[in-house]
This record gives structure tokens, sequence and C-alpha cells, in this order.
């Protein structure tokens, strides 16, 4: 398993057009093989986390190189961020638990 950390900070120009590309960008990914979950979180500061969960390194790359989706990356670099910080991890190891209802 593979997790992309993005993290941001949006500019005043991020409105309409973010919102609808950033929905347009998820339902993109979660076409592409080896997608497995995304979550976002904004703190109180607003600097803004997702989280973005793929099965491989290899299926994240292909990812990274769709066309549309390094478009969304020109337009965020020219006016909707102020800044981000991506991450890529390998997960060592995984545990969970569920309560019974």
């Amino acid at each position: 398993m593979v997790i992309t950390l993005f993290r941001s900070r949006l500019t005043q120009q991020a409105g309409d057009d973010y919102t609808a590309m950033s929905g347009e960008m998820l339902e993109r990914a979660k076409t592409y093989p080896g997608f497995v979950a995304m979550k976002s979180f904004k703190a109180e500061d607003g600097e803004r986390l997702t989280v973005v969960w793929w099965e491989n390194d290899e299926l994240q790359a292909a990812w990274r190189q769709d066309e549309r989706h390094r478009e969304a990356q020109r337009k965020g670099r020219e006016r909707w961020y102020h800044y981000y910080h991506i991450e890529v991890a390998n997960v060592l190891r995984e545990s969970q638990f569920v309560r019974k209802t």
C-alpha cells in the first residue's frame, strides 16, 4: 500500500473553478486501477491535508501522469495554491479494530 499526503494552502482565487476541478479529480482518480480511498481535512489555520491510498507505487505513478490531472496541477500552481507539499510513503504495517454492533 502507498499513501500520498498532499498538504496545501489555497489562495483567494481558489473559488468555484477549484471546487469543480477538485471534484472532477476525485471522480477521475476513482476510475484508476489501484485507487483505494481518499480523505481530506482542513486545519483551523487553513492548511489542508488530503490523504490518498493506492495499492502500489506503479499504479499511483499512472495517476501522476494522467493528462487531466497534470492540467489541474498546472492550474493549481498558477492560481489556486499558496503552496503545496507532497509526501509519498509505503505502509510498513497495518492494524485495525472494528466494534461489532
